[in-house]
């Protein structure tokens, strides 16, 4: 039932989006004859829906391609937005305020530059990271601190490569962590586009006195394309010097338990209590976990530390104001009873290469004890 919900409510937008483009291409090259405003109308429906339609059918592997379509129709209608509260504005000045002529003319220049620059906005924060820190003191012995850097949602495949992998390194290795942490989705779906430009010797750039450790969010569980399997990206990223924690707990330099769950979409994944049952829990206790879905549960458990991302804080504003509303911890940091949680935005992005309301990043997170 929530596939053709969504699909309904993703059609509809699509169709409204799409006349509100038409529209803009209207005013925007000044159409005003009724035959060529019905020719442009039949055009960008057709070529819209159609090629949405490709997509959804499989007829073509276009689903980037008609997703990219839908964030720059949204980009449009933001564009569209802005240029007509302004006029609004503008309408009431002296200047303009009896020459609309002029005030048309300086809108139809105004509207792409908008456009321009929420595009470019969003590609610069789809591909700069920046650095997030949070240093925070747990309620259990540790004989130093501990240094974490955390990252997820690399989604490495046909957007994120080699040179996205260069920066995450360089970033750990310039802050100097002691261990390192990737909390899922660290490839998009296969091996495919990573074996093809050999991006593991990139990958094998993470390294981190106590180790990397990962494990595996839903896109590395080989449930949306049949060419990738847990196994075989499991795979890939312990050939890389990653090791993936898949409902393994173990005990890091005699200091602190780390535990790793798997993504949800593994039927048969422990549950966190039974793995709490193989540690000393008044030792202090790490979790990576890629979805932040069981926080409220982890917050009543004595586990010092979670680290999450899956939910890419939303990725294309409005989505992060859904985001929030269903999640404990939608983004960032938050301490809730003894136990600190962190979720983040993702180093890469999926699906899109765009980012509104979100910039990918990395985590530096300071622990010590009491």
């Amino acid at each position: 039932m929530k596939f053709p919900l969504v699909f309904i409510i993703i059609l509809i937008l699509m169709q409204f989006l799409t006349y509100n483009f038409a529209r803009v291409l209207m005013w925007q090259f000044n159409i005003h004859n009724v035959r060529a405003r019905k020719w442009l109308y039949a055009g960008v429906f057709l070529a819209v829906d159609g090629l949405f339609l490709l997509s959804m059918i499989r007829s073509l592997r276009l689903f980037r391609f008609s997703a990219s379509m839908m964030v720059l129709l949204w980009f449009a209608f933001l564009a569209t937005a802005a240029v007509v509260i302004l006029a609004k504005i503008l309408r009431k000045t002296p200047k303009y305020q009896h020459n609309a002529a002029l005030l048309n003319t300086h809108l139809r220049v105004l509207a792409p530059v908008v456009f321009g620059g929420l595009f470019a906005l969003a590609v610069y924060n789809a591909y700069v990271p920046v650095v997030k820190r949070v240093s925070v003191q747990i309620d259990k012995p540790l004989a130093k601190p501990v240094r974490i850097g955390m990252a997820a949602d690399t989604h490495l495949g046909a957007l994120v490569g080699a040179r996205q992998l260069d920066k995450l390194a360089h970033i750990m290795q310039q802050e100097q962590v002691d261990i390192i942490l990737l909390a899922g989705d660290i490839m998009d779906d296969n091996t495919l586009v990573y074996e093809a430009e050999n991006m593991q010797p990139h990958l094998a750039k993470l390294r981190a006195p106590l180790g990397v450790y990962a494990t595996l969010g839903n896109h590395d569980m080989g449930r949306y394309d049949p060419q990738g399997t847990a196994a075989k990206i499991t795979q890939a990223i312990e050939e890389a010097g990653i090791k993936v924690l898949h409902d393994d707990v173990l005990k890091v330099d005699n200091r602190f338990w780390l535990i790793g769950r798997p993504d949800q979409l593994d039927m048969q994944r422990a549950q966190t209590i039974d793995l709490l049952k193989q540690v000393n829990t008044a030792e202090p206790i790490f979790l990576i976990d890629h979805r932040p879905d069981d926080i409220a549960t982890h917050a009543q458990l004595p586990i010092d530390v979670q680290v999450s991302g899956h939910v890419h804080k939303g990725q294309i504003f409005p989505l992060n104001l859904f985001v929030y509303a269903i999640n404990r911890v939608a983004y960032g940091y938050e301490q809730i009873n003894q136990g600190h949680f962190v979720v983040t935005s993702g180093f890469g992005f999926w699906g899109v290469p765009f980012r509104l309301g979100s910039q990918s990043e990395v985590w530096i997170i300071d622990v010590k004890g009491k």
